[in-house]
């Protein structure tokens, strides 16, 4: 299992959002400039998350995108799911027939797996990592890494 573009981006692209709009309407062109992402690809995003009603558009001069409501009402699992980004590490898509019309062995771990995947992304909040973002750029702090720790069963971050 994999996250693709397609959820990385949104992610990425909401955080820019909520980063530099507050309120305000941001052109897709500007995240796009900012972010390195293709304009069109954008556009498909955000088509997606305005259905699912995470941002609305304004039309009009100094029109684009805003959030549809506070930041810390969305989770990362809303924007992932939002752009049709399936969670399932299941060979069979969750559909309980992975060898024919029988279950594999390994089913119900890789089912587990991604109830806690979801569980973690909805853990987190946009409103969580547009603060992280704003606490890293006053602390001139370059990259980030998320270390698991085994022993204690929790993951953090480390400033590298």
């Amino acid at each position: 299992m994999r996250l693709t573009t397609k959820g990385r981006f949104a992610v990425t692209a909401m955080i820019d959002l909520a980063s530099t709009g507050v309120g305000e309407p941001v052109a897709l062109a500007d995240i796009s400039a900012r972010q390195t992402i293709s304009l069109s690809y954008l556009e498909q995003l955000f088509g997606k998350l305005r259905r699912y009603r995470l941002v609305e558009s304004v039309r009009g001069p100094g029109g684009g995108y805003r959030l549809a409501r506070p930041a810390r009402q969305i989770s990362v699992a809303d924007i992932v799911c939002a752009v049709d980004e399936a969670i399932d590490a299941t060979r069979c898509g969750g559909k309980e027939n992975c060898r024919d019309t029988k279950l594999c062995m390994t089913h119900e771990l890789w089912a587990a797996l991604n109830a806690k995947v979801y569980e973690f992304l909805t853990s987190i909040t946009l409103g969580e990592l547009v603060e992280k973002q704003r606490r890293k750029k006053e602390k001139g702090v370059g990259r980030s890494v998320a270390v698991f720790d085994k022993d204690q069963r929790d993951i953090w971050e480390a400033h590298v």
